[in-house]
């Protein structure tokens, strides 16, 4: 299969005409985020099946050719765990392609267990060694090797040859049409836009906090993920986890207090203490019931816990009569909430849904059995 190697306008105008006749489109991208909010892009590679372009997006100033033939729906377009990859064309245009295939979420349907990584798919189906030395190189270094190039393409090379051998299996098994709400997901722009309301969700010690003092780690976490966002740098590199986290759990009073905490430069204090002793303030004064709060975890009574190991029974038979490990379709957390009542639960919808979902629902109102004769167990 020939390799392009794509830095200038012209061979990328050339290019984009031929892969915009194509049945569809094997993509991968390396990029660099070590020091910044948003991935900086350094190459991207295309496969349609015959040829392969790889793309100096630090080399082209106008990748609009190539950006008109990744967003034409009418194109599938194959990527091993597309939401990274997708984050950074949501960053470069505020839209992400559609017609969207992951041979990762595909491989969970096809028993090749939970979130399976590339090179362990390609050995699984194609039984080929994918040559691992580069993970760690740095691709915004300029010029790019020989054995980068080649690495870079193997990442679609192979890729192009899962999507066709997936795609039979899951039309064999009557399975895909089971995926278009995941990957509707991962094509939804609302799955990757900033969300600096929701991102004190992600805290890490969260647990440690309740009411008020949940508020002003919202508001806190707030105000990090809009200084990430204006000045292009990790959050952490604003305000460390550990520093939210005790500036909520013991809030200064005043600047004077602040400036006493640990983890905050006198700088950063200077441009920003004044917002930040105001957000505490505006979070103490929150009344109970506008407070944040976190999902509660109802212990399940000693009936419900039984209950619970029937479900997980059902479960593991359909993973075993359906060739996929049990993980994939829930966890024992998720059959809790079942129990105590949620039904927004991932297991209830798309593909878990026809396979577990919708035969726990039948069990819970009675409505199916569980039995167990001549050594098998039987769901009916």
């Amino acid at each position: 299969m020939q390799v392009h190697f794509i830095n200038n306008q012209e061979s990328l105008k050339t290019i984009c005409q031929q892969f915009a006749q194509s049945e569809f489109l094997a993509l991968d991208t390396e990029f660099v985020r070590q020091t910044t909010y948003y991935p900086i892009l350094a190459l991207i590679q295309i496969c349609d099946g015959q040829q392969i372009a790889i793309i100096d997006p630090l080399a082209i100033e106008d990748l609009s050719p190539l950006m008109a033939v990744l967003y034409n729906k009418n194109i599938p377009k194959v990527i091993h765990s597309a939401r990274q990859d997708m984050e950074i064309f949501y960053y470069l245009n505020q839209s992400v392609p559609e017609a969207l295939f992951d041979t990762q979420v595909s491989a969970a349907l096809l028993g090749s267990g939970e979130q399976i990584g590339y090179a362990a798919l390609v050995k699984q189906l194609l039984n080929i060694d994918l040559d691992k030395s580069q993970t760690r190189t740095d691709w915004l270094k300029r010029p790019l090797t020989k054995k980068q190039i080649d690495y870079a393409a193997d990442d679609v090379r192979y890729l192009a040859k899962l999507y066709p051998l997936q795609k039979e299996k899951l039309q064999a098994l009557g399975r895909l049409t089971w995926l278009e709400k995941d990957f509707q997901f991962l094509s939804s722009n609302s799955t990757y836009a900033p969300s600096p309301d929701t991102i004190w969700k992600k805290t890490k010690g969260i647990n440690k906090l309740k009411k008020q003092k949940l508020a002003i780690l919202k508001n806190l976490a707030a105000l990090r993920e809009e200084l990430a966002i204006k000045q292009n740098r990790p959050r952490r590199r604003i305000i460390a986890d550990d520093v939210l986290i005790e500036l909520s759990m013991n809030p200064p009073a005043n600047l004077n207090e602040l400036q006493d905490r640990k983890g905050l430069s006198h700088q950063f204090i200077q441009y920003h203490g004044a917002a930040i002793i105001s957000l505490i303030q505006t979070g103490l004064k929150t009344s109970d019931e506008d407070c944040p709060k976190l999902p509660v975890y109802e212990k399940l009574s000693q009936n419900e816990e039984a209950l619970a190991d029937c479900l997980m029974a059902i479960v593991h038979l359909s993973a075993h009569n359906n060739n996929i490990s049990p993980r994939c379709l829930c966890s024992k957390k998720e059959l809790d909430s079942l129990i105590k009542g949620r039904r927004d639960l991932a297991m209830l919808s798309g593909w878990r849904n026809e396979l577990i979902g919708k035969h726990l629902l039948k069990f819970l109102a009675g409505n199916a059995q569980l039995t167990y004769k001549s050594g098998q167990l039987l769901f009916s």
